[in-house]
This record gives C-alpha cells, structure tokens and sequence, in this order.
C-alpha cells in the first residue's frame, strides 16, 4: 500500500467531530482503495456501496431519509453486511451516481450512529449537475479533494528518512546549498518521478519493475479508461448516456494539449482544437476536462496585485495536465531519456512549466501568471502567501530568470514582490529572489494544504425577542 498524505487527513477528520465526508478527485488516483484500507484499520466493520455498479441499492435511498430505514434497506440489499453503532463506516462509492445517497447525508450526520464516507469521479460535471430533487446536504458534509501522488509522497514511499526531509527543508529555509549527494539523489528522484507521475498505478509498477516502458504503457491505459466515460450522464430515468459531441470535444481538447504547450506562449487556443464548432462549444469540452479533474488552468493577470484572483484574465489561460507522467506519456518515445539525462527542455519548457502546474494544484494553490500583451515580461507562475504575491520563474537549465529580473528592476512598474526562481542547481539566492532546485516545488514549503471544509452548526441558532 502506498503511503498517501490523505491518510494522516483521514485520521484527522476520524478523530474529531465530524460529519459525513466527501472525496472528490480524477478517476484511478486511489480514492477507493484509501478509503476501504482506512475502514479496515480504523473500524471494526465497513459497509462498502458501490452506487455505479449496483443500482438495485439506490432504491435504500427513496422515500423518508430515516437511518433504520435506510440501513434495512441496505441490508435487505446486502445481507452479508452489519451496522454496528459507533464501530461502522459506509463509504458510498460513485456517489454522484445517486443523487438521493447525497442528499441523504444530513440524516446520517444528524443521527451519527455511522461515520459516512462518500467518493466520486464525475461531482460538479456537466449531466451531473441537474438541481438534487432533494437538495445538497449544505453544512452537513465535509469535503476533500484528492490528488496523484505529489513528489513528496513518491519519494516518501522509496524510503528517504525523515532525517534527510528535515535537512533539506532547513537548507531551503536557510538558503543554503544542500549536500551534493543528497542534491544529486534528490535531482535523479525527481527526474523518474516526472516520468512516473502519480498515478497508483504507475508508481506501483515502476516500484515494482522500474520498467519505464511499462510504466508508459499503464500509463496510456489510465488516459483510455478515463477517455471512454468521456461525455457520460445520467438521463431523466437514471441510466448512463454519452454525449457524444461533448465527448469529441473533449477528446479534441485534451489531443490538443501537447502542441498548446509546445508554443512559446502557452495559452490555450480553440483554435488549435480538432473540432466542428465554435470557441464556446469548443470550451464545453475544455470545463469537462477540468471538471473530471484531468487537467487544471493557469490565469493570466492584468498586473501582478493582490489578491490575483481580483485581477485575472477570465479568458486568457493556459492548461495544464494535472500529473506531469500523463503529459510525457503524450510525447515522442524519446523523451523519457532525454528526461533521465536531465534535458527537459523539450517541447519549449512545457515540462517544466507542467510541473510546476501539478505541483501547485497539488498543494491547494490557484494558479496564476503574468504575460503582458507585448510578450515582454512573462511570468512563469504568481501565487499567493503571507497576504502579497510571489513571483515565480521555472527554468529546465540554470538559465537566466529575464523577465523576473526585469520586474524586480521595476519596481515602480511593477511593484515589490518577493521572487522565486526554480532551476536545475543547488538552493541559492540572486539578486532580489531566491533560487531553488526543481525537487523543491511543492515539495518542502510545508504540508500540502487542506481543503476540508468544517460544518457549521446552524440547528441552535435562534431569533432574538
């Protein structure tokens, strides 16, 4: 089992007061098999519905949303299964598949017998997002998004002690230049984990056979299976469908990613989309991308203020694959081994820039970048921390950070803003901004950041006489 940074979240929410939660995330990254591992540990039964597969059991979750009732429904569903208060977890798997088990959720966070868990692929995308005839459970369900494995997590699972975590994050902290075999360990790691990616499955078998061929292979495996429920939904009578214009834009968009980021401004062009229609139909296939969570975007900003989200660009982007291995699994046959080689500066930066991309997805952050109509400057990335914007240039080589030297010149322009340049070397410092190593993205800044959001008790709240 691979060690996952949800796990410690899951332990978390276990361990205090809680409502029934809610895992939203890309197909194939885990999400059920994390879930029935921490039933197995943590309870002394689970009761596991799979409401995609078995759809006699939506029938529990019709009429009143009493629990009794409900459980001896499931039960009648599922004989083998056992309730047992206090000791039992139900994890409602697929659960955007039955949009009454969602509704259901107040009653089971208002009863509390059972801890609820609920998991799913397809929540918030289009065909899935009909108004629920029985509502969403608003203030009676916790959330979490769950992501690929982040570099962190992969090389935690390779075994590197907690000794050498803790040297490195201090050497960032401190600015100083880590051990060159640690630095050279670290930048190989780091270099088979952009080819890997995140994926379970693909870092299962690279761990298992370090065959990067195979790895390729589960790799444009995954992107089939997720590719065939393109376009899925659920029609009035509850029975899967496929959209098939919605479908061949998708796939259109998501073929078109590989030439969008080899251009030299990487914002995304429907131009560029092998698909009848205009730039709004075209989009339609873009959001259900996102929304299945395979690939995230980048903003682009008027200027670089904060809070970015205030001056972002809505329709100016780039897109992003939201694991860098799905990404390289697009690409020519060479490309692994000119990655391993420390060359990724193919496809015009677009690895690099990906990576950072997933990285920052990974760990909460929106993501933002700064390309003025001129072209000069451009700004790999902007986010945001300690209330100020941070600037961010991502380099394949050590090469000059231009543009971010000229902002920094600026100020009057621009602004004063704190600076981050990543890039194939050691950590140290420039002038005006700090320079990391590439295994430094996402990766020693502190934990990746929780999303799960805390119920609010409103049941008491009373009108004052």
């Amino acid at each position: 089992m691979l060690n996952r940074d949800i796990w410690d979240r899951l332990i978390e929410w276990k361990n205090r007061d809680h409502r029934p939660l809610v895992i939203r995330g890309l197909r194939q990254i885990g999400k059920t098999f994390i879930v029935r591992e921490f039933g197995k540990q943590f309870y002394k039964n689970t009761v596991y519905l799979d409401l995609r597969a078995n759809v006699s059991v939506h029938s529990a979750f019709e009429g009143d949303f009493s629990v009794d009732r409900m459980v001896m429904s499931i039960s009648a569903a599922e004989p083998s299964v056992r309730f047992l208060p206090g000791e039992t977890l139900v994890i409602l798997d697929e659960i955007q598949d039955c949009p009454n088990a969602r509704s259901s959720l107040k009653y089971w966070a208002i009863d509390g017998r059972y801890d609820v868990i609920a998991t799913g692929s397809f929540l918030g995308v289009k065909g899935f997002r009909k108004p629920y005839e029985r509502g969403i459970p608003v203030g009676y369900e916790e959330q979490m998004t769950m992501h690929p494995l982040s570099f962190h997590e992969f090389i935690n699972n390779i075994g590197i002690s907690n000794e050498v975590f803790d040297y490195v994050r201090n050497c960032i902290e401190n600015h100083e230049p880590v051990e060159k075999t640690i630095h050279e360990s670290l930048r190989s790691l780091y270099y088979q984990y952009l080819i890997v990616g995140g994926m379970p499955d693909a870092v299962n078998d690279f761990f298992d056979k370090h065959d990067l061929n195979s790895v390729r292979d589960i790799q444009r495996r995954i992107l089939s299976s997720i590719r065939d429920d393109f376009g899925r939904y659920k029609d009035v009578k509850g029975n899967d469908k496929i959209n098939e214009v919605l479908k061949l834009r998708a796939e259109a968009c998501l073929d078109s990613l590989p030439a969008q980021l080899s251009k030299e401004y990487k914002k995304f062009q429907f131009s560029l989309v092998n698909a009848k229609g205009h730039s709004p139909e075209k989009a339609e296939g873009l959001q259900y991308l996102e929304d299945v969570g395979l690939v995230i975007k980048a903003y682009n900003t008027s200027e670089i203020a904060y809070p970015l989200e205030g001056v972002k660009i809505p329709n100016e982007f780039k897109v992003f694959f939201v694991d860098t291995g799905l990404l390289i699994s697009q690409m020519g046959e060479d490309v692994p081994s000119k990655i391993l080689s420390g060359d990724i500066s193919s496809y015009k930066g677009a690895i690099a820039e990906n990576m950072v991309a997933s990285a920052f997805a990974t760990s909460g952050r929106n993501l933002y970048y700064f390309h003025t109509p001129s072209g000069s400057p451009e700004l790999d990335f902007l986010f945001e921390k300690d209330g100020e914007a941070t600037i961010v240039e991502c380099k394949a080589t050590n090469a000059r950070a231009t543009s971010m030297k000229f902002v920094i010149n600026h100020p009057g322009k621009y602004g004063v803003h704190p600076a981050i340049k990543y890039s194939d070397t050691n950590v140290g410092t420039g002038n005006g901004f700090y320079t990391y190593p590439l295994y430094a993205i996402g990766v020693f800044d502190g934990k990746t950041k929780s999303d799960s959001v805390p119920a609010v008790e409103v049941s008491d709240l009373k009108v004052p006489k």
